[in-house]
């Protein structure tokens, strides 16, 4: 039995709601975008959606709710801002519509596609964490697999460039929300998260570092971890790649490592250095940040169609 595309829709027609607008409709999956939602008529987001035959509008949510196409969609991808989001949430959940948060906002559970992407199916509203989680989160997870992680701190470095105002606005929010999902997420005991917006130019590449400090496995034993995560990563982000092998440090009894708050502990230092190109869609290649947000969204929707769809008929 062939199962019907579930109807989507993009609040956002910003960078990122356009980048992923484009990944929908020119890699067709088990969605059908029906719908690009703006605030600004003069948005190009909402002419290129136009343009692709989506119908739009910039009237807000409250134009998506009069569209004609409303009533079929069943899932909503939020690309807006953190204070935005709180709104919509209530609006679409009483609306019974599926909700992809790629703000900060994180009123849903946290969702990573390659470390929990199936946890949470069926939750109302999934959130995407922020730009250095999906790249960093993955990695903590990885080793968390495998050892016992008290520790484990990212330092995000994107172009000035590709930090539109959205992005700006919501710094507070990605280092808290980040901080907490890779505790929550991946793992580790206590997280902080650090986002550094570089306006070197040429405009760089999306590059995390990632440190974690755990006990309970060697050095080869992480590293098969950490690559076959990068590997799976890969899988729906092909930019996502290591820039140099995984570097380890050992602290022991002579010389233990105190954690304020944690306590005092021996084992492995582990530093990870990442860089996250982006698939040249809609945004330059050195914009991995918004990349791989789109990319994740995507993942977690395609997941979310196929559930939803195997209880339609076509």
């Amino acid at each position: 039995m062939t199962m019907a595309k579930v109807k989507v829709a993009i609040l956002g027609s910003g960078n990122i709601g356009t980048d992923l607008m484009i990944k929908l409709v020119d890699y067709p999956g088990k969605m059908e975008l029906a719908a690009v939602v703006g605030v600004d008529p003069a948005s190009e987001g909402l002419a290129m959606a136009r343009a692709r035959g989506v119908a739009t509008t910039h009237e807000g949510i409250a134009g998506l709710r009069k569209l004609s196409c409303y009533p079929d969609i069943a899932i909503v991808f939020d690309a807006t801002s953190a204070y935005a989001h709180k709104a919509h949430d209530a609006v679409l959940r009483a609306d019974g519509k599926r909700i992809v948060d790629l703000t900060p906002a994180a009123i849903g559970p946290f969702t990573v596609p390659s470390v929990n992407m199936s946890e949470h199916l069926d939750q109302p509203n999934l959130n995407m964490v922020t730009c250095g989680g999906q790249a960093t989160i993955p990695l903590i997870a990885a080793v968390s697999r495998v050892a016992t992680v008290h520790y484990a701190e990212i330092v995000a470095s994107i172009s000035s460039r590709s930090a539109g105002p959205g992005t700006r606005a919501n710094i507070d929010e990605f280092t808290q929300t980040t901080a907490r999902a890779i505790e929550q997420v991946g793992g580790a005991g206590q997280g902080k998260a650090i986002i550094i917006l570089n306006p070197a130019e040429p405009p760089m590449i999306m590059r995390d570092t990632v440190f974690t400090l755990s006990e309970g496995a060697d050095e080869e034993t992480i590293r098969a971890a950490v690559e076959a995560m990068v590997a799976r990563v890969q899988t729906y982000v092909p930019g996502y790649r290591l820039k140099q092998a995984v570097q380890f440090e050992r602290f022991g009894d002579n010389d233990p490592l105190h954690i304020p708050g944690r306590g005092t502990f021996s084992g492995i230092k582990t530093s990870v250095f990442i860089e996250v190109e982006g698939a040249g869609d809609y945004l330059p290649s050195y914009s991995g940040n918004l990349d791989i947000m789109t990319a994740a969204a995507r993942a977690t929707g395609e997941l979310l169609a196929e559930r939803i769809a195997g209880r339609i008929a076509a």
